[in-house]
């Protein structure tokens, strides 16, 4: 489903001595942009069919399992808004920077 966030303590350094990490792309930036956004949205298609699951009395389907996979996807979906909100105030704050 969805891969785990690495944290950032968790990332090993750069070697300084070395010519530096490879500058990221704007290809590589969109993606795992699109990657990111297409995980979510396959959590928030498996908790609809975990919900429709349950309302047709599917066999296996359970109350937890479609619960649980509902809080997943609004995690996942607050997650998604929290990152726009801060990638959008940090283009406010580059845009309102005097040149």
């Amino acid at each position: 489903m969805t891969q785990p966030i690495i944290p950032v303590a968790s990332v090993a350094p750069v070697d300084t001595a070395s010519s530096g990490p490879a500058p990221a792309t704007k290809a590589d930036f969109l993606h795992s942009l699109n990657r990111a956004l297409e995980q979510v949205s396959a959590v928030q298609a498996s908790s609809d069919a975990q919900n429709h699951a349950l309302i047709q009395g599917a066999p296996g389907a359970s109350l937890e399992k479609a619960v649980l996979a509902s809080a997943h996807a609004r995690i996942d979906w607050n997650a998604t808004v929290a990152v726009r909100n801060e990638v959008v105030n940090a283009y406010r704050t580059i845009m309102n920077m005097p040149v």
